[in-house]
């Protein structure tokens, strides 16, 4: 049984670091009724009654190189650290950033699925990697993005759409024919976990590190206990709503700019398409 010291660790730094002001969590209401009645969605609205857009959005420099040392929560390895996310919607946000300049839209090393196996160790949950402006990355410096979870608890709401996928049979389905899913077992060898890694890539036709420098479509990853799922983007920004990996685990954000008429006349999963 994990001892979860990453977890403990990282709720310790958000309590210091609210109290320094360094740490700004963000506000959201559940919507998910007003618009959607199933549970394979949870949709929130961003408070932006309190938004300090100086302080949210801040300066452009790299904030990984070097990270504030307040949000620090572990060393892991020689090549990673872990961090709080400055800006999260849910407590305790983990990143695991590499210490030295890595970018994000480049090809995962063998070091960095390593790091994750160690952390995942002891914290696990909903694993998520955005690749690129296009697939949500808000930072060019390579970084992965744990959201914890409980024994027992569901990572994600899509969780029950992933498991069946590939049993679904409508071959038209734009998700589908953009989306790769396969059992995953964090307990297999680093070595294995890159090369599974690569091989679902290519697959998914993101071409082979050895012919091509960096993967040729943008793309999300999410990774559980159970399953591992790699998606190709084509668009970032659509009717005012922006998607990352989370978009398509089933947790979606709301905001000012949104075109809630068109959540609500079309659903979640039919905006998810055109994101793909």
């Amino acid at each position: 049984m994990s001892l979860e010291i990453y977890w403990k660790k990282a709720l310790e730094q958000t309590r210091l670091s609210i109290d320094d002001e360094s740490l700004y969590p963000l506000k959201t209401d559940i919507i998910t009724r007003d618009l959607y009645e199933k549970d394979d969605f949870i949709i929130r609205k961003l408070d932006t009654s309190k938004f300090n857009k100086k302080k949210i959005y801040g300066p452009k420099q790299n904030p990984f190189c070097p990270w504030e040392k307040i949000l620090e929560i572990d060393k892991i390895g020689d090549n990673h650290q872990l961090i709080l996310n400055k800006y999260p919607v849910q407590k305790g946000h983990i990143l695991l950033i590499t210490n030295e300049w890595k970018p994000q839209n480049g090809w995962l090393d063998i070091k960095d699925w390593r790091a994750i196996q160690q952390v995942n160790k002891d914290t696990s949950g909903l694993w998520f990697f955005n690749s690129s402006p296009i697939a949500g990355a808000s930072q060019p410096h390579r970084h992965f993005q744990l959201l914890r979870r409980s024994k027992g608890e569901i990572s994600c709401p899509r969780e029950k759409w992933f498991l069946e996928m590939n049993s679904y049979q409508d071959l038209d389905s734009k998700l589908k024919k953009n989306i790769i899913v396969s059992k995953f077992n964090f307990l297999e060898n680093p070595s294995y976990l890159f090369e599974f890694y690569l091989e679902l890539c290519n697959k998914l036709g993101l071409g082979d590190p050895m012919s091509d420098k960096k993967p040729i479509y943008p793309y999300n990853i999410l990774i559980t206990n159970k399953w591992i799922a790699i998606i190709k983007r084509k668009n970032d920004h659509i009717h005012g709503f922006s998607i990352n990996g989370l978009g398509f685990a089933g947790y979606l954000l709301v905001t000012e700019n949104s075109n809630i008429n068109y959540l609500k006349k079309f659903g979640p999963e039919k905006l998810l398409e055109s994101f793909v």
